[in-house]
Order: C-alpha cells, then structure tokens, then sequence
C-alpha cells in the first residue's frame, strides 16, 4: 500500500487558494508566422486566418485563432539567461510537489474566450488556485483534486481569455 495523504491541507497550500501568482507576460509579440505554421499543421483552413480581406471584414483584422490561447504561454526548453526550467500551468506542480503527490491528470479543461487576440499584442497570464479537495480515492490511487483558473489579458487589460482545469494529483496504489 502506498503512504497515506495527510488529511490536512499544509498552511502554504491554504494561503494560495484565491491568490494571483505567476504573473507573467509573453517572451515575443502574437506574430502571424505563429499563427500559419499552427494552422498548417493542424490543416485548419479557415479564410479567416489566411486571407487579409476576410479577416478585416469579419473581425476588423487578423486574429488569431481562440484556440491558440495557452500556445503563447508555452515557454521555450531554452532560452538565454534562464537559470530554470520554465512549465506551463506552475501552480499545477507546485501542488504535486507540495502535497506529496508525484503522479497528476488533468480530469476537466474549459475555455472562456473574450476578445481576439491579435498579431502584436503582448498578453499576460497569471494563475488563480481556487480549491484543493480532502484525500479522494479513484481508480487511479488516493489523491485530490484540485481547481486552478488562468486567466490571460492583452497590453490593453481587456481580458482575451481564460482557462478552468479541474486536475487529480494522487499516489498509485501498491
């Protein structure tokens, strides 16, 4: 049998809940090469996002594609200067190495989207823990669930987007 998940949620774990953390902005401006490359190999060939005229009369411009929102938080495996590896979605790890839980699925994501994200635009995104449950037992071994919002703005802080992801940290079962 594996080692038991202490009842009690850590005090460190408690002060996150509800608070902002990993504020962070994009390492380049939204380009259109981005865009294209994503769209091709994904072979979306929406007008929208390959015809300058289409894209002006249905959305005043380019955009790109709302599904894109978590590409531009995806940092580079290298970049100069960076001491760490960078992760997406860092509150999500942070809860596995502090509750002890070395295995993790995420069980739900939804997408809120809001306005268009644009070549040129430099967005933001931080990371809201909003719930930890007790010890849960699933199929998968005793563990918790846990709820985290990101939520992403662009250079205006009009909100472009945000994200819900409902994830299972848990040890496997002996």
């Amino acid at each position: 049998m594996s080692e038991p998940v202490a009842d009690e949620l850590p005090n460190e774990v408690q002060a996150w809940i509800g608070q902002e953390r990993y504020v962070e902005a994009t390492e380049f401006p939204i380009e259109m090469g981005y865009v294209l490359t994503t769209c091709s190999a994904t072979e979306n060939g929406n007008p929208l996002f390959w015809d300058e005229k289409v894209a002006q009369e249905l959305t005043d411009g380019p955009i790109a594609p709302p599904s894109m929102l978590s590409v531009w938080f995806r940092p580079h495996h290298w970049a100069p200067g960076r001491s760490e590896v960078a992760q997406p979605l860092q509150v999500h790890f942070d809860l596995k190495a502090a509750l002890d839980l070395p295995e993790a699925v995420m069980t739900d994501n939804t997408i809120v989207f809001g306005d268009p994200v644009r070549p040129g635009d430099r967005l933001t995104t931080s990371q809201v823990l909003h719930s930890v449950s007790p010890p849960k037992r699933t199929k998968l071994g005793l563990g918790r669930f846990w709820e985290i919002e990101v939520r992403y703005t662009n250079q205006h802080g009009e909100r472009v987007g945000t994200e819900l992801y409902t994830g299972f940290g848990y040890r496997r079962d002996a």
